[in-house]
């Protein structure tokens, strides 16, 4: 929760002053009670709302999902939508996941080693998922699908994403 005294905001572990020089040290509001506050001329107010960022602007509304091309003075200039930028980020952290194992194909460019069919294995599955990835972040129609496609779902006290999961790393 957070306070307000004569409608400027009070943060929390902070110290304050009031309007008639009354210096109150900073973990005075949480040691106060109720009453002790209002006597003050305290106010609780609501915590303002949080919003993911990955789909809402800081006032709540939702971002612009699809890219958009615009031309100001001859010019083309192309802001990324939200699944544009998920895409990329997929991209991203399949690239991470496949590093540490680049090692392999590049000994087996150099040396013609084989690569071990668990890496093989693995490699393909973090390819797929992320394809997968991608394509279920292009099925979704709006921000609400987005937020349900990143969230999970809970049965019989289990827990599970509701987006395709990489593969589990190998340990060789």
């Amino acid at each position: 929760m957070a306070f307000t005294l004569n409608g400027n905001p009070l943060a929390v572990d902070v110290p304050f002053t009031t309007s008639d020089g009354t210096q109150y040290p900073a973990n005075w509001l949480r040691l106060a009670t109720a009453e002790e506050k209002t006597d003050l001329g305290i106010s609780e107010v609501a915590d303002p709302p949080t919003y993911d960022g990955r789909f809402y602007n800081g006032d709540g509304s939702a971002k612009t999902l699809d890219d958009k091309t615009e031309t100001i003075d001859g010019v083309e200039y192309k802001t990324l939508g939200v699944k544009s930028v998920l895409k990329a980020q997929e991209k991203a952290t399949a690239g991470s996941l496949l590093a540490k194992y680049d090692w392999y194909v590049v000994r087996k460019a150099e040396k013609s080693t084989a690569i071990p069919s668990e890496v093989s294995t693995y490699r393909d599955g973090v390819r797929t998922a992320c394809d997968t990835r991608e394509k279920e972040i292009d099925a979704c129609a709006d921000t609400a699908a987005l937020v349900t496609l990143y969230g999970t779902t809970e049965k019989d006290g289990v827990v599970t994403p509701n987006m395709t999961q990489y593969p589990v790393d190998i340990s060789l």
